[in-house]
């Protein structure tokens, strides 16, 4: 199967929190390949830093202070990244690489997807805009790894991004967006490689 995996990075994990980065990648299961040249990828606007600092967590405070003021400067309006993220999705090359027949919809592929990135979507880009271009069922990596740990295909600790990306002895996690929807994509094509699962 062919799915469209994204992530995007925000100020924080609550409910006023910004999205200020965002990427998706298609990838295919049958090839085993994801087609790094139909990505996109856009920093969002988003307030300084400094602004920000007082309500932001201290993980976010030390892991993400840079990617803020990346997003506060060069980052673009949520009018815009909606205009171009229509574009892309509208585009005969994505189009084309689906497949898409009438009445047929994207699969968005992800991790821990309900938790924020839906959520946070569905506020900035609204419930129709999503519904129109995207199937109502998803694909979630960390459903599909606790799943693998319960049927004793993947150890305990793989429930953590770090531990599973090092699992597969593909370094540590990288927390831009572009970045871990690659390798996302990637983990979920080696989960679907397990030796137990041919045994």
């Amino acid at each position: 199967m062919k799915y469209l995996s994204f992530d995007l990075e925000a100020t924080g994990l609550d409910e006023q929190d910004l999205i200020i980065e965002f990427a998706m990648v298609p990838f295919c299961t049958k090839t085993k390949s994801i087609s790094k040249e139909l990505s996109m990828h856009y920093y969002l606007k988003c307030p300084t830093f400094e602004t920000l600092k007082p309500k932001l967590n201290e993980w976010v405070i030390e892991n993400n202070e840079k990617l803020i003021r990346k997003s506060a400067k060069e980052g673009i309006s949520l009018i815009e990244f909606k205009e171009k993220l229509t574009n892309y999705l509208e585009s005969d090359e994505l189009k084309n690489y689906f497949n898409l027949e009438e009445n047929k919809k994207i699969i968005l592929f992800g991790k821990s997807m309900n938790s924020i990135d839906l959520p946070f979507l569905t506020r900035d880009l609204g419930w129709s805009y999503l519904r129109s271009f995207f199937s109502h069922q998803v694909l979630d990596l960390s459903s599909i790894v606790m799943a693998f740990i319960d049927m004793d295909l993947l150890p305990d600790d793989c429930i953590s991004g770090s531990s599973l990306m090092n699992y597969f002895g593909m370094g540590d996690v990288a927390h831009t967006a572009l970045e871990d929807a690659v390798n996302t994509a990637q983990l979920y094509l080696n989960m679907t490689e397990l030796k137990q699962l041919r045994d």
